[in-house]
């Protein structure tokens, strides 16, 4: 069983920057692949960012694409979720998540975190 932890969410203006972060028990970080989903009120949970077991490679939803940066850090089990230049449509619950299996851009994930919740005022 693998347990995500995040932290890392909060208010913020627009045009602000935050970073999530998402530890991961056990020691099978590195053969995971890593992601982000989120949903705002009353939306269905969509996937933000996902990464490699690797971290050499990334895939963002088209809306994230250039502000935020997915990265990884086996030697603390933690993936990361760099927000940049937020907006107000940001805000939302973020649900780190984790997969066994390749990497692809279609991410299924086997585990999820609890959340975090961002809230970006215009």
């Amino acid at each position: 069983q693998v347990q995500l932890v995040e932290s890392g969410g909060g208010l913020v203006q627009a045009g602000a920057s935050l970073r999530l972060s998402c530890t991961t028990s056990g020691r099978a970080f590195s053969s995971l692949v890593m992601g982000w989903f989120r949903q705002a009120p009353g939306k269905e949970r969509e996937f933000a960012a996902s990464i490699s077991w690797s971290g050499g490679s990334t895939y963002y939803r088209d809306s994230v694409k250039g502000r935020f940066t997915i990265s990884r850090d086996d030697a603390k089990n933690t993936v990361y979720l760099q927000m940049n230049n937020l907006k107000p449509e940001d805000t939302a619950v973020y649900y780190c998540a984790a997969r066994w299996g390749p990497f692809s851009t279609k991410f299924l994930p086997d585990y999820w975190g609890q959340g975090t919740p961002v809230t970006v005022s215009s």
